[in-house]
């Protein structure tokens, strides 16, 4: 708990505004209400205002101080219609396409975020990763100086010898099953900032493999270890405080005996606080085991490079989970603008 408190003791300052699509979901209403009692902002729920209620009543939930909107009924649609016919002008979405779509809670959400409606935006607790990601992805967008939307899970572990003091960032853990050196690199710059922003601190990056330094040789190793020189390489261009090293097999990346055996010199090995995964697989199955085996609580996806502050929670979240997503969304959207100083989709005639 150590991690999150922090994250929710600085978001007090700075209270935002949280869009849940799923307003019916009871986690989702438990995690909205702690959302405001903490402090924390406006929490937003998506869905019919009869329903949400009665949802509410259930579980003996106030919904004293959150907003409730039904899409079906919002003056806001008309608009939203406009904008998502813009936006997917090259793929012939005609005007009842258009309407129907943005009745759908996922998309009415992420539209408030891209019209500044709300700071950001979480869901997944009952749908599968696509339909949760292709509205971020058509109405949110990729930001303007990235070129890869990724995805990490941040963990937090009882054993404060990993990570930072029991927090560690994981990624690509839900977007991308096989990145190129480029998108690896991009995964690798990305989660580092979110660390450097939530952390404090320069984030110690590694770039994980079966293999350490060249103990091993296979193609998927040189594509670790190009990926690690491309992010080094990006992270000074874009003047991010960060050590990255790769490729490093997991226990050298963690634990600073076995790394001192394995690797020469290194500012991150025995010391990471950020694991970037080869692949997908990788990514999704070590997540997985940290959080279950280690009985970690795990806060994701974050969603990385898009235009604005979004997540996709899993399934199997709990309130506690997702009330610790939307904190942590909440603080990245505090300073988006200076993490994304060119995150804007303009309408013609429109000015910045």
């Amino acid at each position: 708990m150590r991690f999150i408190s922090g994250i929710i003791e600085k978001l007090k300052r700075h209270p935002k505004r949280v869009v849940f699509p799923e307003g019916t979901e009871p986690r989702v209403l438990q995690a909205a209400r702690q959302f405001y009692s903490l402090n924390l902002g406006a929490p937003i729920l998506l869905g019919d205002r009869t329903k949400v209620k009665e949802a509410a009543e259930l579980l003996n939930v106030s919904l004293g101080g959150v907003r409730i909107i039904n899409p079906v009924e919002s003056e806001e649609l008309p608009s939203f219609v406009e904008r998502y016919k813009f936006l997917r002008r090259l793929k012939g979405v005609t005007d009842e396409d258009a309407h129907e779509i943005m009745t759908r809670p996922n998309y009415f959400a992420a539209m408030m975020v891209a019209m500044h409606q709300a700071d950001g935006v979480i869901s997944g607790t009952n749908e599968a990763a696509g339909s949760v990601l292709r509205p971020f992805f058509q109405i949110i967008k990729v930001a303007p100086h990235a070129t890869t939307a990724s995805s990490c899970m941040i963990m937090e572990v009882e054993d404060t010898r990993f990570g930072h003091t029991g927090a560690l960032f994981l990624a690509d853990c839900g977007v991308i099953p096989d990145p190129t050196a480029e998108q690896l690199a991009d995964i690798a710059v990305g989660t580092a900032q979110l660390a450097r922003q939530l952390l404090g601190i320069p984030p110690r990056v590694a770039l994980l493999s079966f293999s350490t330094k060249g103990s091993a040789s296979h193609p998927s190793i040189g594509k670790v270890q190009a990926a690690t020189a491309l992010a080094q390489q990006k992270a000074a261009a874009q003047r991010i405080e960060a050590d990255f090293d790769g490729e490093l097999q997991l226990d050298a990346a963690l634990i600073p005996e076995i790394a001192k055996r394995k690797v020469a010199q290194s500012a991150v090995a025995g010391r990471a606080n950020v694991l970037v995964f080869p692949d997908l697989n990788a990514g999704n199955i070590g997540s997985k085991l940290v959080q279950h085996l280690a009985r970690a609580n795990a806060y994701g996806q974050i969603l990385l490079g898009l235009d604005r502050p979004a997540a996709d929670v899993s399934r199997g979240s709990t309130a506690h989970d997702i009330l610790g997503v939307a904190a942590i969304v909440g603080l990245q959207s505090i300073e988006y603008n200076l993490l994304y100083p060119e995150s804007e989709i303009k309408l013609p005639g429109e000015s910045r």
